[in-house]
């Protein structure tokens, strides 16, 4: 029972402290980047959205436990296939085939 208890707090305190890995990455996109590079950093997107030569690649930063009131949504926009804003916030479209990313407060 000692064991099992053990295994069980030790899953949990992974969860708290190994999940939350987007957030780090994410300092290491820049502006000009690919598409292919940002792949390559954050790995495969949670969701997309295109509008005309915009595309938002969604990142969902949660931790390792899934707790849904523990997480980020970071946004990456590319315009013609390069990074031009990234961060934290939401996607809205303003006219057509623009994408603007909002922060989130």
């Amino acid at each position: 029972m000692k064991k099992a208890r053990t295994a069980l707090t030790l899953m949990v305190l992974a969860g708290l402290t190994g999940g939350c890995v987007t957030g780090q990455k994410m300092g290491d996109i820049h502006e000009g980047m690919s598409k292919s590079e940002v792949v390559s950093v954050l790995g495969n997107p949670d969701g997309y959205q295109r509008s005309g030569q915009y595309e938002a690649l969604r990142y969902t930063d949660r931790l390792i436990s899934g707790w849904s009131w523990n997480h980020t949504d970071y946004t990456v926009l590319l315009r013609d296939g390069r990074v031009s804003e990234y961060g934290s916030g939401q996607v809205r479209q303003e006219g057509p085939g623009v994408l603007v990313l909002v922060p989130v407060r």
